[in-house]
């Protein structure tokens, strides 16, 4: 499953993200820092890129279309900051079959996994 991370998510997931088969890049590396968020997830799109982010801005299930969208991981923890950031998504992915994510809005809180489906 190919991957963006938005700005908010630590870039120094992407080793550990590639090394469990997750091509990753950010949104950093394209350019898109501080870009309107439509064009970020319009451009996650059009690469077929799962999306992962803290910016709530993303968390209505219904923005997703029914077909076609790679999916979004939302996250939110007591404790945002980047170390802890960090450590979830890496254990998360480590242990989770991500790729049963895909076309989902997924919300990872400190102790809860919570998959949307978009509605057909």
């Amino acid at each position: 499953m190919k991957i963006k991370l938005d700005e908010n998510i630590p870039a120094r997931l992407i080793p550990i993200l590639v090394s469990l088969g997750h091509p990753t890049d950010t949104v950093h590396q394209e350019g898109l820092t501080g870009k309107p968020d439509p064009r970020v997830i319009k451009t996650a799109r059009n690469e077929n890129r799962f999306f992962i982010t803290q910016d709530l801005d993303f968390s209505d299930a219904r923005q997703l279309p029914s077909s076609g969208h790679p999916g979004i991981l939302l996250v939110r923890l007591r404790n945002p900051d980047r170390e802890e950031v960090y450590q979830k998504l890496k254990t998360l992915f480590e242990t989770e079959d991500a790729t049963q994510w895909q076309g989902n809005l997924v919300v990872v809180t400190d102790s809860k996994i919570r998959v949307y489906r978009p509605k057909h």
